[in-house]
């Protein structure tokens, strides 16, 4: 018997190399390079058919532009990601870390789905005793839920085209292999394979197909990049898995906006949806402390207020540390650098810690005026104004830049009862908001002598 052919392949980009290399030469990424057996031709056969049908060349004025209906899950945080609901044919692939909840939400829609549509859930990860006893325990109604424990791709093809579902969820594609391929289940040929084998048999079908991922150790979700190309939308579960709050974000949608959060609470009955989210990320306090300022940021359509802390110690060692918590590291250094050119402000023997309250990650700059001046209030020890809420982008030039949506975001904190904002000079409304005192800046040194009135 002929001896396999090895190859290795790329698990960022799933291009292959005959011989193991540091770099991956298609996409330039290290260390990604994995081993595997070489397919033959008649294996591969068809493996990169058309997702959708072919059809004839016509001008785009002849296409029909309608909207596409939408099927509510019956989780109203779970819809707002997602665009509004599941969409026919649609592809949707979720991510997180594993015991983030992944499966107790989707078992949740699954549950509200199937009093009005067919459902299957397809688990590769867990036996169906013990998806009845999570679903007992979370206390669903699964009459109507179909279950199937089936790794082997056409054993599952055959399945949906036996039950006809309208939505069905692979938890998850990393188990699922196929026959075709003699690589073991989990590496990138087996999962791009099956990831094409799924979508294609959803866009012809038009079956809703969900499908659960595996992260790597950076957040990243498993598998190569091909894998989120192909699919219609992508989410990710994020949140400490101490902390009993989940955050569900869209990094691409094809039918609905990106950047959309959708929050829980994970409690004994399973995910809770958080209506007021904006008081999950304010802290509670008796009196207002030095270090606290409570900015608006804008997560999708969504205006949330976050509460910024800064914590400004004594350094004991040559080189201060600068720790970031939910914003970007390298962000932090350059606004300590224009405080220090522009405001004359100096932190560089202090060590400098930054967190954004509730675990939430903020990576719009829209939070860089925030973050100066719960830094400078830590620096002097001197709370901030009370019921007062700060957001600006910082310039290296020291400039106060505008951002999006600036009306929503002072009319979510008015609505929260704050009477006080510090806002980029031209984000300031035409009109005023009632009970809402703007205080409207173009510098950082204005901002910083704003504060202590």
């Amino acid at each position: 018997m002929a001896k396999a052919k090895i190859v290795y392949s790329c698990t960022e980009c799933g291009g292959q190399v005959p011989k193991w290399q540091g770099q991956c030469p298609h996409c330039s990424a290290w260390n990604t390079l994995v081993e595997s057996i070489a397919e033959t031709a008649t294996s591969g056969k068809n493996r990169y058919n058309a997702l959708a049908a072919t059809s004839l060349v016509q001008t785009l004025a002849e296409v029909d532009a309608v909207e596409v209906p939408r099927t509510p899950t019956g989780i109203d945080e779970f819809d707002r990601v997602l665009g509004g609901g599941l969409v026919s044919g649609g592809v949707v692939l979720i991510g997180g870390d594993p015991g983030i909840g992944k499966s107790t939400l989707l078992l949740q829609a699954l549950a509200h789905l199937s009093t009005s549509k067919k459902v299957l859930y397809v688990s590769g990860e867990e036996s169906a005793q013990q998806i009845a006893l999570r679903a007992k325990r979370l206390t669903l109604d699964a009459r109507g839920m179909h279950l199937l424990a089936e790794i082997q791709l056409e054993k599952i093809q055959s399945a949906v085209a036996q039950e006809k579902p309208d939505v069905v969820v692979i938890d998850s594609i990393q188990t699922v292999y196929s026959e075709l391929l003699t690589s073991a289940p989990g590496s990138v040929a087996q999962v791009r394979e099956c990831a094409a084998q799924l979508t294609r048999l959803a866009k012809s079908s038009a079956i809703t197909m969900i499908l659960v991922g595996h992260v790597t150790k950076d957040g990243t979700l498993a598998g190569p990049r091909v894998l989120e190309h192909i699919v219609d939308t992508v989410l990710y579960f994020e949140g400490d898995t101490h902390s009993s709050f989940r955050l569900v974000r869209a990094f691409k949608n094809r039918f609905g906006a990106v950047n959309e959060l959708g929050v829980f609470a994970m409690t004994e009955k399973g995910l809770r949806e958080v209506s007021n989210p904006s008081a999950l990320f304010l802290s509670q306090h008796d009196a207002q402390v030095p270090g606290s300022c409570v900015m608006v940021t804008q997560e999708g359509t969504r205006p949330l207020l976050v509460e910024i802390q800064a914590l400004l110690d004594q350094s004991h060692s040559p080189t201060p540390r600068r720790l970031a918590l939910g914003l970007e590291q390298n962000r932090l250094a350059m606004l300590l650098a224009v405080l220090h050119r522009h405001a004359g402000i100096a932190c560089f023997d202090q060590d400098v810690f930054i967190n954004a309250v509730g675990g939430v990650k903020i990576t719009e700059p829209g939070a860089d005026l925030a973050v100066l001046l719960a830094i400078v209030s830590s620096l002097r020890n001197k709370p901030l104004p009370e019921k007062m809420v700060v957001f600006g982008e910082i310039g290296l030039a020291g400039e106060v830049r505008p951002v999006q949506r600036g009306q929503e975001r002072l009319k979510e904190a008015a609505k929260l009862g704050f009477t006080r904002a510090i806002i980029p000079k031209a984000n300031k409304p035409k009109q005023a908001i009632a009970g809402m005192e703007i205080i409207a800046v173009d510098r950082v040194e204005d901002a910083v002598a704003k504060m202590r009135d």
